[in-house]
């Protein structure tokens, strides 16, 4: 395994932010393993996780502008990705939003660079889809074009219907969304470890049972 999606989970196993055993989800099922992106939280870690971001981006083709950051977990990683981008020398501009318009000083609801021609969203993941349809009506309002979202990982688990929260953002913004890994890498480095084999076996049959077509 030598590719940056594998070598993604093998980072997220190592930071303990993605941990096996028996976890309830949002939506009540009984799952193998947890993501918690939340706890990429020193200098190091998210420096390491805007490079994985960026090799991302980059393997995507997307072409863009400007970053977007949610609020409030986008808001670090917007950030950092621009930091990781400007390594490779390339400047790019990131903007994000706030919860709360500002009533004062330079008010509005966005801060940062001007929301302008073409914008790729970041996120941790994709959930129910919301805040990434919220961010797409502000990017539009401000008359810029949303070109795509990218997230760490893509847990490729159907919501209430056939389709997962990221295809359904694909389906009804018509965007692309990306990841850095999905659940199919993830069962690819599940299967090259002996320690996780269990794991493995657990993780495959919750894909059977919740997930989608790739």
């Amino acid at each position: 395994m030598t590719n940056f999606h594998t070598d993604f989970i093998a980072f997220a196993v190592e930071q303990k932010v993605l941990r096996f055993g028996e976890f309830t989800t949002k939506a009540g099922r009984q799952s193998p393993y947890f993501f918690n992106a939340g706890l990429f939280y020193t200098g190091t870690a998210l420096s390491r996780l805007a490079d994985f971001y960026v090799k991302a981006i980059n393997d995507s083709g997307i072409e863009f502008d400007l970053l977007f950051g949610p609020a409030y977990k986008g808001i670090s990683l917007a950030a950092a990705i621009a930091i990781s981008f400007a390594k490779e020398g390339r400047e790019v501009p990131f903007s994000y939003n706030r919860k709360e318009a500002k009533d004062h000083g330079e008010g509005g609801h966005l801060v940062g660079a001007p929301v302008k021609g073409r914008v790729l969203i970041v996120d941790d993941v994709i959930s129910a889809g919301t805040s990434v349809r919220e961010s797409y009506d502000m990017i539009n309002k401000a008359g810029a074009t949303p070109v795509g979202v990218v997230t760490a990982l893509d847990r490729m688990e159907r919501g209430l219907g056939l389709l997962s929260a990221a295809q359904e953002v694909k389906e009804t913004l018509g965007i692309p969304v990306m990841s850095i890994a999905n659940l199919d890498d993830l069962l690819a480095y599940l299967k090259e470890d002996a320690q996780l084999a269990n794991f493995a076996e657990k993780t495959l049959a919750y894909r059977q049972q919740y997930g989608v077509k790739s």
